[in-house]
C-alpha cells in the first residue's frame, strides 16, 4: 500500500528489531530493518521518506555518528533514538542534534507508538516546530527561577547530583524541583521535559 507510513529501524540487536517490527507492523506501519548504521546509510539517500528509529550503542558507527552523517548527506528524516538505561547524556546530545524523541530500553509499545506519531507529525507539518517553540516558551515561563535552573541542567545532560552541586543545594532538593517542574510542564517523563526545554532554547550553554 503506497499510503502506509515507512519506518527505518536501525539496531544491531536482532531481538529488538523483531519486537519493535512486530509492534509497528501490527499498528499499520511498514518497517524496514537494518542491522547496522553503515547498512542504513548505504540505502538512506534512496530510501522511502519516513521515520528513523536509531539505536545509540552500535559497533562500527554509533547513533550520534549516524545522525551526523544523515545531516551531512541531507537525509532529513525525523529520528527517534533508543538508549540503554543511564544513557541520558547521550540522548540529550541526540535531541540537541535534532532527534524528535528518545526511548529507554526496554520500552513499552505505547511509548514507541507515541514517539512515532510525534515523528510523523514533525514530518507532516513544517510549521509544527514554530508552534512547539511558542508553546514551550509559555510553559517554561510558568516555572520558578530555580525550576528553570534545574531544567537547564537537565537539558545540558547533567545528573541530579551535579545540578545540586552547581546550585549549592542537596540532591533531594533538586528532585523536588524536578518533580514540580514536570508537573507544571504537564509531562510524564524526562524525554517530554527535554523536548519542551530544547524548543524553548535551553541546553545551549557551553559545558
Amino acid at each position: 500500500m503506497g499510503d502506509r507510513r515507512v519506518i527505518h529501524l536501525v539496531d544491531d540487536e536482532e531481538s529488538i528489531r523483531k519486537a519493535a517490527s512486530f509492534a509497528l507492523k501490527t499498528a499499520g506501519y511498514d518497517v524496514v530493518t537494518y542491522a547496522s548504521g553503515v547498512e542504513f546509510l548505504k540505502e538512506a539517500k534512496s530510501a522511502a521518506v519516513g521515520c528513523v528509529i536509531l539505536d545509540v550503542r552500535m559497533p562500527e558507527m554509533d547513533g550520534l555518528e549516524i545522525q551526523a552523517a544523515m545531516a551531512a548527506r541531507g537525509v532529513n528524516m525525523p529520528v527517534i533514538v533508543l538508549t540503554g538505561h543511564g544513557d541520558v547524556s547521550v540522548a540529550v546530545q541526540a535531541m540537541k542534534g535534532g532527534a524528535v524523541d528518545f526511548l529507554e530500553k526496554p520500552f513499552e509499545k505505547a511509548a514507541l507508538l507515541g514517539a512515532v506519531s510525534r515523528a510523523f507529525a514533525r514530518l507532516d507539518d513544517v510549521d509544527l516546530r514554530t508552534l512547539e517553540t511558542s508553546e514551550a516558551g509559555v510553559r517554561v515561563a510558568a516555572l520558578t527561577p530555580r525550576e528553570r535552573e534545574v531544567l537547564e541542567g537537565l537539558a545540558n545532560g547533567l545528573p541530579n547530583k551535579t545540578i545540586a552541586y552547581d546550585l549549592g543545594c542537596s540532591s533531594r532538593t533538586v528532585e523536588v524541583h524536578r518533580a514540580s517542574l514536570m508537573a507544571k510542564l504537564e509531562v510524564r517523563n524526562l524525554s517530554e521535559a527535554l523536548r519542551i526545554a530544547f524548543a524553548a532554547g535551553m541546553g545551549r550553554k557551553p559545558k
